[in-house]
């Protein structure tokens, strides 16, 4: 398990347009992880929903939200359309 403060571990994942995305690609930048378990459940349809609602606010502050879960691109791009979602979601199929 990941703490506050702590660094994640490296990895390489595509997010909802199929871009590569690298942990490296958040060094030395402030950021929220979010994990999640399916796209389009209600309890993470209201948890992706609230991370929208206060966007703009983390990145006032200079934050950047990522939510990861174990569904696939086409999903996530889905999910994100369906809901308006701005924020990356990585696909860990792994």
């Amino acid at each position: 398990m990941i703490t506050e403060g702590e660094s994640v571990p490296k990895f390489e994942v595509k997010d909802a347009n199929g871009n590569s995305v690298k942990s490296s690609d958040f060094k030395g930048k402030k950021h929220v992880i979010y994990f999640y378990p399916k796209d389009f459940t209600p309890g993470c349809t209201t948890e992706a929903d609230e991370f929208s609602k206060d966007y703009k606010k983390f990145q006032k502050e200079g934050i950047e939200i990522i939510g990861i879960s174990p569904d696939d691109v086409d999903s996530h791009k889905k999910f994100c359309d369906k809901m308006g979602i701005k924020y990356p979601l990585l696909a860990d199929v792994d």
